[in-house]
């Protein structure tokens, strides 16, 4: 599988079990071996003890795999805790920081998710860095509060480190419908400028993402970040399929 174009990934979060997962996995990579040869990317994060099979499973079919966590320290006495050097020797290319759902219940703030980003980075990890706004409001709020989170967590950060923003409005994670793609299209323009001195900096978009999104979105975005919609693999498929001939018109 080509490895440019749309940038997609797929968060599994704790919805799924050892053997489930192994399952998932395997009809994901014998429908990535079915795809037509198209330019898009693909990553997954998986729980953490399912990080091992995910990466035995995926070998040589174009998928990168990832963790939903990281801790900001190499090494140490962090009982229970997964360290950035960790995820690299099991295999990662990817690691989420910052979710909501751990802001929220586990009172990450903004410092924490700074230090994950600077430990990731410095084993090499992509950081998949998640940023929204909690209250629905206008695009310039939603583009102002985004922007603070974004500053703290890449403060130190060199220019050129590859990163990835997740935007996800808060207010729209699981709703039965995804927040307007106007809107949507609004708020990405807004914080595409102000990552403009990161040269590595791709944005994708979740929050009850899917089908038609990503050309509604028109360009605005690189890509998206699914969640519970992906755990069927034909409605991913449709997703990818999405991404890659729109990449290939653009050329």
């Amino acid at each position: 599988m080509a490895q440019a174009g749309p940038l997609i990934g797929v968060s599994l979060k704790m919805y799924m079990g050892l053997a489930r997962t192994r399952a998932w996995m395997t009809e994901l990579a014998a429908m990535m071996r079915s795809l037509p040869l198209m330019p898009f990317e693909l990553f997954v994060i998986p729980s953490f003890l399912s990080i091992g099979d995910a990466v035995q499973v995926l070998d040589g079919v174009g998928v990168a795999v990832g963790a939903q966590d990281v801790f900001w320290e190499d090494a140490g006495a962090y009982t229970g805790e997964v360290s950035a050097p960790m995820l690299v020797e099991a295999g990662c290319s990817y690691v989420e920081i910052g979710h909501a759902e751990r802001r929220a219940l586990f009172g990450e703030t903004d410092a924490d998710v700074a230090l994950k980003v600077k430990a990731s980075v410095r084993a090499g990890l992509i950081p998949v860095l998640c940023v929204g706004e909690v209250v629905e409001a206008g695009p310039e709020e939603a583009i102002a509060a985004c922007a603070v989170q974004i500053d703290a967590a890449l403060d130190g950060i060199p220019a050129d480190s590859e990163v990835v923003i997740a935007y996800e409005p808060v207010w729209a994670i699981g709703a039965p419908e995804p927040a307007g793609a106007p809107y949507i299209r609004a708020v990405a323009q807004g914080l595409r400028r102000h990552l403009e001195a990161n040269r590595n900096a791709r944005l994708i978009y979740g929050g009850s993402a899917g089908p038609g999104l990503l050309s509604r979105l028109d360009g605005a975005v690189d890509g998206l970040f699914l969640g519970r919609f992906a755990h069927d693999i034909s409605a991913l498929r449709e997703v990818l399929m999405e991404a890659g001939t729109r990449a290939n018109n653009c050329e």
